[in-house]
């Protein structure tokens, strides 16, 4: 059998006593402060992680306060633009009633000095008719009131048509 599988006993002791004092020296000056920075480190992820969770329910909460924020300005986008169009609807209604009431005032005004024109063109007519009547008749009767036997063949003649009528 070869040696290295059968040790002996004091070989066994040495290593023994070396691994103990190794280990002792280990626990002593090097798991300790491994076990303390990697119990530091596990804090850290543990911290960062429920941080993260943190900021991720906030970034929830964000997001629902922004579409929220976003429906009702959407809403009241909404209901401005309707307020718009009933506005611009009764303004245009209004522009149009004047505007129809104006066209009917100026027809109404047209029409009346149409009117007055009319009534001042039939006087002037009138008085015209009147005047070349009366000098007409001035030149006839002058004509004939001259010759004095014109004026006595005139007066027959109006007793003539006082009688017919």
């Amino acid at each position: 059998m070869p040696a290295f599988l059968n040790p002996e006993l004091g070989l066994i002791f040495w290593q023994l006593v070396i691994f103990l004092l190794v280990l002792f020296l280990l626990g002593k000056f090097a798991w300790r402060p491994i076990l303390l920075s990697l119990k530091e480190r596990e804090d850290t992820i543990d911290n960062a992680l429920r941080m993260a969770d943190q900021a991720k329910i906030e970034m929830q909460q964000l997001k629902a306060g922004n579409e929220k924020l976003l429906a009702d300005a959407r809403h009241e986008r909404d209901r401005m633009m309707q307020e718009a169009t009933v506005m611009a609807n009764q303004h245009r209604d209004a522009e149009k009633a004047r505007a129809t009431e104006e066209a009917n005032r100026i027809i109404a005004q047209a029409r009346e000095a149409i009117q007055q024109e009319k009534n001042a063109a039939l006087a002037e007519v009138k008085n015209t008719a009147a005047q070349l009547s009366v000098d007409i008749a001035e030149r006839v009767l002058r004509r004939e009131l001259s010759d004095p036997a014109a004026q006595t063949q005139l007066v027959d003649a109006y007793l003539k048509d006082v009688k017919l009528n």
